[in-house]
């Protein structure tokens, strides 16, 4: 992969992840009045991630989605998750930080281990080399989800 590409995946991910974020503080947003903020937080990120996840597939790293590929997709988003609620945790508790806005910071620190890990996973080995891997385009493979 060359760096142009490489750097075009880095672009589609920061728009992904612009959106998503959206999308997550959104949710979290209109759900905040009506339940515990953590409680709040936890429902707009699995929405989000359903919703990164085919944003990243299509767009960002431009392969197909597969069920293996979903199914594997939340393993990405465990780092992200950790990072985020702990991020939260501790900008509510110790920094005094509203709860509001304290899950969008969080976020900000996530986005290097995320682009990095949901990479590895939604991209093969092979199309990362250069070569299409199976269920990638051009080749023939795995169930679309």
């Amino acid at each position: 992969m060359s760096r142009r590409e490489q750097l075009g995946q880095v672009v589609r991910f920061g728009l992904v992840g612009g959106v998503n974020t959206a999308t997550f503080f959104g949710v979290y947003l209109l759900l905040h009045p009506w339940m515990p903020y953590f409680a709040a937080y936890s429902l707009a990120f699995l929405l989000a991630m359903v919703g990164s996840f085919f944003m990243n597939t299509y767009f960002t790293y431009r392969t197909r989605p597969t069920w293996k590929k979903f199914l594997l997709f939340p393993l990405t988003n465990i780092t992200n998750y950790a990072v985020q609620s702990v991020g939260l945790y501790a900008l509510v508790r110790w920094a005094g930080l509203d709860t509001r806005i304290a899950p969008l910071v969080a976020a900000v620190a996530a986005i290097p281990f995320t682009f990095l890990l949901s990479r590895r996973i939604l991209v093969p080995r092979s199309a990362r080399a250069g070569r299409p891997g199976p269920g990638e385009p051009g080749e023939p493979g795995a169930s679309r989800v």
